[in-house]
Parts: structure tokens; sequence; C-alpha cells
């Protein structure tokens, strides 16, 4: 998912023994660091932490989340009295 839906990661794919060798790992961090697809994650991390602020903020879809489902409990909590 993160990878390939986020687009905010590279997979370190195991070998046919289900290891992540070293070199791997390695070429992994090296592409994050200094590859084309490092830069791509980067544009998407900003792109998707711009879109946290802006639900998090107050109006915002997970604000509004969050006082729909107290609004519940209340009403459930006062319905039993």
């Amino acid at each position: 998912y993160v990878e390939d839906v986020w687009g905010v990661g590279i997979r370190a794919r195991p070998d046919e023994n289900g290891i992540v060798r070293r070199e791997v790992v390695e070429n992994c961090i090296k592409e994050l660091l200094e590859g084309e697809k490092g830069k791509e994650i980067k544009k998407n991390v900003i792109e998707w932490r711009d879109l946290a602020r802006v639900a998090v903020r107050q109006g915002g879809s997970s604000d509004r989340n969050i006082e729909e489902f107290i609004a519940k409990l209340v009403k459930i909590r006062n319905f039993r009295g």
C-alpha cells in the first residue's frame, strides 16, 4: 500500500529464500536519497502531509468525524440514563 497506492515508499524485495539482502536495502536507500523515485516519493509525501493537515484542522473532515462520533456517544449515554 505504501509503495503502490500512496507512492511514499520503496519495497525491499526478498530473495528466493524470503530474505531481504543487505545490498537490496542499500539500493533502496540510495534510490530514496539520490534517485528519481526518491524525488517522486518526496513530492508525494508533501502532498499527503498537506492533505492530512487540511483534514485535521478545525472544520476538516477528520475534525468533523470526531465531532460526530462524540455526539453519538453522548446521545447513547444520555439515552441510557
